[in-house]
């Protein structure tokens, strides 16, 4: 986990782009990494969601060319990557680039004025955290292209609305991930001390205040290390389920399932893993609705609640929890957390756990020491707060 501070970040970023391109970047844009409160898998099922940004971020710096190619180098790996933006595909540039030149891709499809780039990305977002390092780095280069290109995108909701669905369809199309468009929305949309109800079918955002220190908590968020991939089909296999299921039952999305008549959908679907499958996403879309109505009623012992019948749903429902997730959880709430939850797509990633201010370490070394029992490679557990959007720092 990166102690650097925001400064220090962006100068190194620059440095580092002047080491490997020989002059100076035109500026330094940021996006956040996100940790979602709840609502997890209903995004891309046209429901709801409440994420918050975090103060971890990926930065581009970045300057434009006069010609069509785009260069990119990271602070994380050696070398450069090149293509042609004509040349963009699912197959090229392939790796972590595909996000960036996804980006251009997109923007292009849609019709703006965008050329070539040389860019260099550092970032403090941990990868394969689940907190969407990926979208972080989609939209703080959409923030800088929006920018050198004058498409100005940044100034209103809107426009930050229409970079996020770029980001999507790049992730989508170009690096091949089959997510929603949860993460770019936080990344692009979030308040400082607030929570974005993002609705997913609408498209329709609203700020949530999510200000656990004026209570005296912490959310505080454990990586387990067991990193996962949304590429690797497990994603996309519940991805598909859903949509399949939503055709059986005669709807455009299981957003569409209302809780009342859960039980009579589920008696229409053939297998009991499917039935499994909707009924998380038709249960977690509403403890959102009843997340957002304890936050603005200052009730965090329900919002716990939530979290936990969230957890459980995720774990026996949907199946995309593991051991580590499991057991930083239950940990957690055997020390006293309000609730704790799994966070992201799954298979890995990490958890969050709203805990007493004063005894978040304590939470967090109790969670080391049950990995370490189980024999599992030691967590990162650190506190954040609801941070910024995407912007220009330099």
């Amino acid at each position: 986990m990166s102690e650097r501070t925001p400064g220090e970040v962006v100068d190194a970023v620059t440095s580092a782009f002047e080491a490997a391109f020989g002059a100076a970047p035109t500026g330094v844009w940021s996006a956040p990494g996100r940790v979602n409160l709840i609502g997890e898998h209903t995004d891309y099922n046209g429901g709801l969601c409440l994420p918050i940004a975090l103060p971890h971020r990926t930065y581009a710096a970045v300057s434009r060319r006069d010609d069509d190619v785009l260069r990119m180098a990271s602070a994380q790996q050696d070398g450069v990557v090149e293509v042609a933006l004509d040349d963009i595909s699912p197959e090229q540039p392939g790796g972590w680039g595909s996000y960036v030149a996804g980006v251009l891709w997109a923007l292009r499809r849609d019709g703006l004025p965008v050329g070539g780039l040389d860019v260099l990305v550092d970032s403090t977002v941990p990868l394969g955290a689940g907190l969407s390092s990926s979208a972080a780095l989609e939209c703080a280069v959409a923030a800088a292209a929006s920018d050198l290109f004058d498409l100005d995108l940044l100034g209103t909701a809107e426009g930050r609305a229409r970079l996020a669905a770029r980001c999507v369809e790049a992730e989508n199309e170009i690096a091949g991930a089959p997510t929603g468009g949860m993460d770019q929305s936080a990344s692009l949309l979030c308040d400082e001390a607030a929570a974005l109800l993002l609705d997913c079918r609408s498209g329709e955002t609203r700020q949530v205040p999510f200000d656990l220190d004026a209570a005296g908590y912490v959310m505080l968020v454990t990586d387990t290390r067991a990193e996962h991939a949304l590429v690797d089909g497990q994603y996309a296999a519940r991805r598909d389920a859903c949509e399949a299921a939503a055709r059986d039952l005669g709807v455009g999305t299981l957003r569409e399932i209302d809780p009342s008549g859960l039980d009579a959908a589920l008696e229409q679907l053939g297998s009991d893993e499917v039935r499994r499958r909707v009924r998380h996403v038709v249960t977690e879309i509403e403890r959102v609705t009843q997340a957002v109505a304890a936050l603005e009623a200052g009730d965090l012992d329900e919002v716990g609640r939530l979290f936990d019948a969230s957890h459980a749903s995720l774990r026996d429902d949907y199946e995309v929890s593991c051991d580590e997730l499991d057991v930083a959880t239950a940990t957690a709430r055997s020390k006293g957390a309000l609730g704790a939850r799994m966070t992201g797509g799954g298979f890995g990633g990490s958890c969050i756990a709203i805990v007493r201010a004063s005894e978040a370490d304590a939470v967090a070394d109790a969670i080391t020491a049950a990995f370490a029992e189980a024999g599992f490679t030691a967590p990162a557990s650190f506190t954040v707060t609801a941070s910024g959007p995407a912007h220009r720092d330099a």
